[in-house]
């Protein structure tokens, strides 16, 4: 039987991968939409890393601001510019 410490171990283990792969993919995709879309993915883990960590006042604040407030900024200066990443070659 697994122990509930155990449990919250792989859960902050997940989190952290996810993040992680998160990031990658925010970093790589050309398309900055999406990459907005994985940015605010990645946060939602960090979000449940400060849940797990028990530190729930910084998760009211930090989920709020990172997953709504800016994306949605980001989103809105995106639309001002292209949304597709071009190449140093093709400018």
């Amino acid at each position: 039987m697994i122990s509930a410490e155990t449990l919250i171990y792989l859960f902050m283990a997940l989190a952290g991968i996810g993040s992680t792969v998160s990031v990658y993919y925010a970093v790589i995709e050309k398309d900055l939409i999406k990459a907005v879309i994985y940015s605010a993915i990645q946060s939602t883990f960090y979000a449940l890393l400060y849940f797990l960590l028990m530190a729930p006042d910084i998760v009211l604040v930090y989920l709020p601001v990172a997953v709504g407030l800016i994306p949605g900024v980001l989103i809105l200066l995106i639309s001002k510019t292209e949304r597709v990443e071009q190449d140093e070659e093709s400018v």
